[in-house]
């Protein structure tokens, strides 16, 4: 899509043309948005919420299937077997389980609760991976150049609808928000089973500490509980925001030297010496930042969960 509207801008760019000038931050915007205007699915509002399926949430599902589909599929495969070694995806899949457990988990939480969180750590893992991941593949632009030249579906066909927005998911606030409100009741919950729910209340504050202080120190406890679900959600959403922006702006080069210029030999030769290589170079860096922000997510939560279960340290 992305790539089907930017040469459609840059058709009336030259000057001598009088046509729209090509909008760069409109057409960013646009490739990273939810697309709320263009649902996938329109349904009809419920006590004044919409409920329709917008692009994010439909990519919020198809993760969610793959996920539990190769997940499952090679789980039972591996089980079937007359020989306990692991072997191909699922000797990674459990590399990763063990790291997840072994690394993340039980140094935070401890031995004595790795067994009850490891498993919501290595979902949350799985999903953030996958959904950072699956965002970096250009699904929907190659299936709307397929539908440009190839399948010709009407304006308001499936094909028209899932190409407009964005597709990773963590990068909307509203996704990044619910993960990290599953950390923060989880958070309650560890306090909670690990030293009762009353206790876990009084433990945000050291006790035998003159009671003035308590006046200052609640408050900022209280604030720091919200905080830190905050910063989960503002860390992965704009980081994986920020580099699809970086991306979409550096292409954009091209339409932008081609329209000051009124010839598109020069938005050309701007792509192939500038473009092109740094976008190219930043899509390498959005590799790394996959994993990184993935495995970040998942080791404050276990970080958190395991302050609430271990407050005296």
């Amino acid at each position: 899509m992305w790539v089907q509207e930017i040469a459609h801008q840059a058709e009336h760019a030259a000057p001598e043309t009088h046509g729209e000038a090509f909008n760069a931050g409109k057409t960013i915007i646009e490739h990273v948005s939810n697309a709320k205007d263009h649902p996938i699915f329109q349904l009809p509002a419920i006590m004044g919420i919409d409920f329709s399926v917008t692009k994010h949430v439909f990519m919020l599902w198809l993760v969610a299937a793959i996920v539990f589909v190769v997940v499952t599929w090679t789980v039972r495969r591996y089980l079937r077997q007359d020989r306990l070694e692991p072997s191909g995806f699922m000797n990674a899949l459990e590399a990763v389980v063990e790291f997840i457990r072994d690394q993340i988990a039980g140094p935070n939480v401890g031995r004595k609760w790795v067994n009850t969180w490891s498993p919501l750590i290595l979902t949350l893992f799985i999903f953030i991976l996958c959904a950072n991941a699956i965002g970096l593949i250009p699904i929907f632009d190659v299936l709307g150049l397929l539908d440009h030249w190839v399948l010709h579906t009407g304006e308001h066909s499936f094909v028209k609808r899932v190409i407009h927005g964005g597709t990773t998911a963590t990068a909307n606030f509203n996704v990044t928000a619910a993960l990290a409100t599953i950390t923060f009741a989880s958070i309650i919950v560890a306090g909670s089973k690990a030293h009762g729910f009353v206790k876990h209340w009084m433990n945000l504050v050291p006790p035998g500490m003159a009671w003035p202080i308590y006046i200052l120190l609640i408050p900022i406890e209280i604030m720091g509980m919200f905080v830190r679900p905050f910063a989960l959600t503002m860390r992965l959403a704009a980081n994986m925001t920020g580099g699809h922006i970086a991306i979409l702006a550096i292409l954009s080069f091209v339409f932008l030297f081609a329209e000051m210029f009124g010839r598109a030999i020069a938005g050309v030769g701007v792509g192939l010496a500038v473009s092109v290589p740094l976008a190219v170079g930043i899509s390498a860096l959005e590799i790394i930042i996959v994993l990184v922000q993935a495995y970040v997510f998942t080791l404050l939560t276990a970080v958190f969960i395991g302050m609430a279960i271990h407050a005296h340290h």
